[in-house]
C-alpha cells in the first residue's frame, strides 16, 4: 500500500512536469491582438507643407535721432505699454544749452521788432506830415521786415530745439509688449541705434518661404492650416500678402499669413507648419502629386531610421523601413516604403517585433 501511494506521486509529478513547457508553449503562439489601417491618398486635392516663424503684425524698433548718454530706462522685457508713455532718457545738457540761447535770440527777436515797429510808425507820421521822405519811410519799413522775419526765425529754431527734446524723452510709439531691449543705463546711444523693440501681440503673422516651384500655387486670401510645432496645436489663418521677388530672400518668396483663429497659447517667435492646400488640375493639366499620410503614433524610431509595422499573407508582423516627409497635424507623409491602399498596423495589445504572429482585429 505504500509503494501504490509513493508511485502515483511520481506519476503525477511527471504529468505536471510534462504539462507545464507546453502550457507556455501555447501562451507564446498565441498571436498579438493588432488594429490595423489603410494607408490612403487624396484623390481631389493636394497640400503644400512649408516651416516658418511667428511674428508681430504690429511691430516698432524705438531709437533716438540724437547722440547722448541713457540716463534712465523705465521699462523692462515683458512690461506692457501704452502708446505715448515714457521710455528712455538721454542725455540732453547740449539741447537744454541750445535751447537758452534760443530764448535769449527770440527775447532779441522781439525787442528788435518792438523798437523796429515804433521807428516806422513814427516815420509813417513823418511821411504824412511831409516831414520825412519816401526813401527813408521804405528804410524804416525794410527794418520793420528784417526786424519781424528775425523773430519768425528764431521761434522756429525754438521748434527744432523742442523736437530734439523729444528725441530726449522716447515714447512708445504703438501700445504693446517690451520683446527686447538693446541697450542699459550708461550707454551712449546714437542717431539710429535701435534701443528696444515693441510688438503688439494680439495680432500675429506666419511668415513663411516657399520655393519657385510652389509660389505659384499660393493665392492671397487662401485659406490655410497653421500647425504650432511645440504642441501641437492647430489653429486657422489665411493669406495675406504674396512675395512675387526672391531677389533678397535667397531664391526663397516670402509669404505672410494672417492668424484668423489667435490663442494665448501662440507667441511671436515660434515655429510653426503651415498647411496650404491647392485643388487638384482638370484633366489635361499638370495635376499635383499625392501624397500617403499615417499618424504619428503608428510610426517605430530606431536611431535615424523609421519604420513601420505591416501584416504579412502568413499573418506575421512585418517592420518595414519608411522615408517621411512633412507633418501635418497628426499625420507624417510617407514618401516611400509604404504603398497607396496597403495595411498597417495601428496599435497591439501586446509587444510586436519581426515575425510575430497578429490577429488583425479591424479598425472601425
Amino acid at each position: 500500500m505504500k509503494f501504490y501511494t509513493i508511485g502515483l506521486t511520481a506519476v503525477l509529478v511527471t504529468i505536471y512536469s510534462c504539462s507545464s513547457p507546453d502550457k507556455k508553449l501555447l501562451e507564446a503562439d498565441k498571436p498579438i491582438t493588432v488594429t490595423t489601417n489603410k494607408s490612403g491618398i487624396s484623390d481631389t486635392s493636394g497640400f503644400i507643407n512649408a516651416s516658418g516663424k511667428l511674428v508681430a503684425k504690429n511691430t516698432a524698433n524705438v531709437s533716438t535721432r540724437m547722440m547722448g548718454y541713457i540716463t534712465a530706462i523705465h521699462v523692462q522685457v515683458g512690461q506692457v505699454v501704452q502708446a505715448g508713455q515714457l521710455l528712455v532718457n538721454v542725455n540732453s545738457t547740449d539741447v537744454s544749452a541750445k535751447s537758452g540761447q534760443v530764448t535769449a535770440q527770440i527775447a532779441q527777436a522781439q525787442a528788435n521788432l518792438k523798437s523796429a515797429q515804433k521807428d516806422y510808425e513814427r516815420f509813417q507820421n513823418l511821411y504824412n506830415v511831409q516831414s520825412a521822405t519816401a526813401k527813408e519811410l521804405d528804410d524804416m519799413r525794410t527794418r520793420y521786415e528784417v526786424a519781424r522775419a528775425g523773430l519768425t526765425a528764431a521761434q522756429q529754431m525754438k521748434n527744432e530745439v523742442n523736437a530734439q527734446f523729444s528725441y530726449a524723452n522716447i515714447t512708445a510709439p504703438i501700445a504693446g509688449v517690451v520683446t527686447q531691449t538693446f541697450v542699459k543705463q550708461g550707454d551712449l546711444a546714437n542717431p539710429g541705434m535701435p534701443l528696444l523693440t515693441i510688438e503688439a501681440p494680439s495680432q500675429l503673422q506666419a511668415d513663411i518661404l516657399l520655393s519657385e516651384n510652389d509660389i505659384t500655387k499660393i493665392k492671397k486670401g487662401m485659406p490655410v492650416q497653421v500647425n504650432l510645432k511645440s504642441s501641437g496645436e492647430i489653429t486657422r489663418g489665411k493669406v495675406a500678402e504674396v512675395s512675387l521677388s526672391a531677389a533678397n530672400t535667397g531664391g526663397q518668396f516670402i509669404v505672410k499669413v494672417d492668424l484668423t483663429q489667435p490663442s494665448e497659447n501662440l507667441l511671436p517667435g515660434m515655429f510653426v507648419n503651415v498647411q496650404f492646400p491647392v485643388v487638384k488640375l482638370q484633366q489635361g493639366e499638370e495635376q499635383i502629386k499625392n501624397t500617403v499620410t499615417v499618424p504619428e503614433t503608428a510610426l517605430v524610431h530606431n536611431g535615424q531610421l523609421t519604420g513601420i509595422y505591416t501584416v504579412s499573407n502568413a499573418g506575421t508582423a512585418i517592420l518595414r523601413w519608411v522615408r517621411t516627409g512633412n507633418t501635418v497635424g497628426n499625420g507624417v507623409e510617407i514618401l516611400s516604403g509604404l504603398n497607396a491602399d496597403e495595411s498597417y498596423i495601428v496599435s497591439a495589445e501586446g509587444k510586436l517585433y519581426n515575425g510575430v504572429k497578429v490577429q488583425v482585429k479591424l479598425n472601425n
